[in-house]
């Protein structure tokens, strides 16, 4: 009997402890900064990597507005890199989106590989993830490339600068 209750107030302090660390104050450090000293925005849901982003800007393409965030870090030659493109309306456009496709490299997409871009949470419907393959040798000149298919198959794209390319 000893030994049973000695494992249950092992157990029961354990679960305490355990309970009691989550849902605690978050901690808050300081902003990281880029090569340059610009602060990097952090978004805590970025699509289930948590960390710190850098923001690639925001533009319009055909007639949506978009905005472009990428993992922080380099972007390495044969690797990939995890993207976010926000795709809204514009105020006059009833387009809808129905494919958002990614690829790094130059425009016309030679060694690169296009990536189909999912909606990973339906309380964020405009925005797209994914991981785009970055090729390995990176031409000269490379972007975040976002292809954006409306209901009526017609395809626009536009172009972020993707800032620290390392080949």
């Amino acid at each position: 009997m000893s030994n049973t209750m000695h494992l249950l107030s092992i157990f029961t302090l354990t679960l305490f402890l355990t309970l009691s660390g989550c849902g605690g104050e978050e901690q808050t450090q300081p902003k990281p900064k880029t090569e340059q000293g610009n602060s990097i925005a952090s978004l805590s849901n970025t699509a289930g990597h948590g960390g710190p982003v850098i923001q690639l800007g925001s533009t319009t393409i055909g007639s949506f507005n978009v905005m472009a965030t990428r993992d922080e870090g380099f972007i390495v030659a044969g690797k990939d890199a995890p993207i976010d493109v926000t795709v809204t309306q514009s105020t006059d456009s009833t387009a809808k989106a129905v494919a958002v496709r990614f690829w790094i490299g130059t425009k016309d997409g030679i060694g690169s590989v296009k990536a189909k871009a999912d909606i990973e949470n339906p309380s964020e419907p405009n925005r797209w993830h994914t991981h785009a393959d970055v090729p390995n040798p990176i031409p000269s000149g490379s972007q975040l490339w976002v292809e954006i298919e409306t209901e009526s198959n017609k395809k626009v794209t536009g172009s972020f600068d993707l800032k620290s390319i390392q080949n």
